[in-house]
């Protein structure tokens, strides 16, 4: 699977999030607590873009529906989401956040 460039590590503090299209995947990237996890973008309940909802530590809430979903291992905590989402591997390369995505 290729890597793909997301952005740059500055793009990403601390606490944040960042939403980028690799290789035709919607990507959620977010840093807690200094680690660099990535997970589909689209909830699993009804079609929302996850970077648009609230990061509290290591859960993301959908901001449709308020869905929780652990960003480490993209399984769905709370109803209405029942179906985790794929996570991809993280790299840093100099200063730029890489994905891999399966094309």
């Amino acid at each position: 699977m290729p890597w793909y460039t997301a952005c740059s590590v500055h793009d990403l503090p601390e606490g944040s999030c960042f939403n980028a299209d690799l290789g035709g995947e919607n990507v959620l990237l977010v840093n807690v607590e200094g680690e660099l996890h990535a997970m589909s973008n689209i909830c699993s309940h009804d079609y929302a873009e996850l970077h648009e909802g609230e990061l509290e530590g290591g859960e993301i809430l959908c901001p449709l529906h308020l869905a929780r979903f652990d960003v480490r291992t993209g399984a769905a905590l709370s109803p209405p989401a029942y179906e985790d989402l794929p996570v991809f591997a993280v790299r840093v390369v100099n200063d730029d956040i890489e994905v891999e995505v399966e094309d």
